[in-house]
């Protein structure tokens, strides 16, 4: 029998809701084994297109799908220069495909390949937004009554409230203005009103999203430690982790960081010092499923667990990466999710489905979902500038989105 190649990569580029997704199917010398990963970068996708198809897959044609391990590892060095989101996208694209590939082959969950299940569904956290406190509090019950016991609560979205109210000064530049100083009064009384109006068992997060000054984001920290939140997001930039240090010495509210790093070297001293209490990398973009397992298990030595990043700018093959990784590892904590629509549910068939506050993997073998390509193709993704990051200061400057 002669033995297992690559012999193709293809890019697809679809956009069935809003926000342009890169799945890479990799395909092998046996015409009934192929397999899906997820490249999303929905920001520079044109860029990551490109890697693929002009560096990344000449460099997979005639290798062996199995050999995993040394297929990501070249990749990363075979450029010289290392990491990046258009890289690790890249990569990762080929990753998952490759896992994929592994478990169609043996006949089993992509889960079963790592050691099996530590438990049978994933728990997820939905986001629950609104203009604000009372309608963030109806939202969230209504999220309660279904089963969700953990909820991401945000009043005013990343740019608050008063950003219509005061316009920008005469000549600024374009952009969407925010008054982050606002967080400070208005998501500490958000959360004593979420305390005082749901039930004591609901499980509340707050993604800061690293609009706040330093100092102002260990304030932050230290108000919402009686609010019993069971975690908070992105309280500083990567550019700003040493702070970590000083909320630790003076609070107890959990913390998540992560969805902003693409070298494995931004982790590993918050987690090893214990300075956080989730890890929330964005999967494709620190390089696919190899690298994560590895990070989860780093993580779980000190006491560290999962959240890995989970909206819809993670593709339907992302998150079905996701789950098999959330239902694996022992300190996985908890799964951010996004609903998908009935054309998502069409085009990615074997989407894990969410019951009652937690999704569930298939049982096919591999990660089990695949793609409806002739249905990708009617909705091609829109090539656009990007403007949403393009967050201001009241008084025009530019600052982090």
């Amino acid at each position: 029998m002669n033995k297992l190649t690559i012999t193709d990569v293809k890019t697809i580029l679809t956009q069935p809701k809003g926000l342009p997704l890169v799945i890479v199917k990799v395909l092998t010398s046996d015409p009934a084994i192929h397999g899906l990963g997820c490249a999303t970068f929905s920001w520079r996708y044109r860029a990551v297109e490109a890697c693929i198809e002009k560096h990344v897959k000449p460099f997979m044609i005639g290798r062996d799908p199995a050999s995993i391990e040394d297929i990501w590892q070249s990749s990363m060095v075979n450029g010289y220069w290392r990491n990046g989101p258009v890289l690790n996208n890249a990569v990762s694209g080929i990753d998952m495909a490759l896992w994929d590939i592994k478990g169609k082959m043996l006949g089993v969950p992509c889960y079963e390949l790592w050691g099996g299940m530590s438990r049978p569904a994933a728990a997820v956290y939905v986001h629950a937004d609104g203009k604000d406190k009372h309608e963030v509090a109806d939202r969230a019950r209504a999220y309660y009554e279904q089963g969700f016991r953990h909820i991401r609560c945000q009043v005013g979205g990343y740019r608050g409230v008063s950003w219509e109210k005061n316009g920008p000064p005469p000549g600024a530049f374009p952009g969407q203005y925010c008054n982050p100083k606002e967080k400070l009064y208005l998501v500490p009384e958000l959360f004593a009103h979420l305390r005082e109006v749901l039930p004591t068992d609901a499980e509340l997060l707050y993604d800061v999203h690293e609009r706040l000054a330093p100092i102002d984001g260990v304030w932050l920290a230290k108000a919402l430690e009686p609010m019993r939140l069971y975690f908070l997001e992105d309280l500083f930039a990567p550019e700003d982790m040493g702070w970590f240090s000083t909320v630790r010495g003076q609070c107890a509210t959990a913390l998540a960081m992560g969805e902003l790093f693409v070298h494995p070297g931004e982790s590993l001293s918050l987690i090893s010092q214990r300075l956080i209490d989730f890890i929330r990398v964005h999967p494709s973009d620190v390089g696919g499923i190899t690298p994560c397992l590895k990070l989860g298990h780093l993580c779980d030595s000190f006491g560290v667990r999962t959240a890995f990043h989970g909206p819809c700018d993670v593709s339907p093959v992302g998150m079905a990466a996701n789950v098999h990784m959330d239902v694996h590892l022992h300190n996985f904590g908890i799964q951010e999710w996004a609903f998908r629509s009935e054309l998502e549910e069409a085009m990615f068939p074997g989407l894990p489905q969410v019951r009652e506050g937690y999704a569930y993997p298939n049982e096919r073998p591999g990660l089990g979902i695949e793609i409806d390509e002739t249905l990708a193709a009617k909705y091609p993704c829109e090539d656009k500038v990007t403007e949403w990051t393009m967050a201001r200061l009241p008084d025009g400057t530019i600052t982090r989105p």
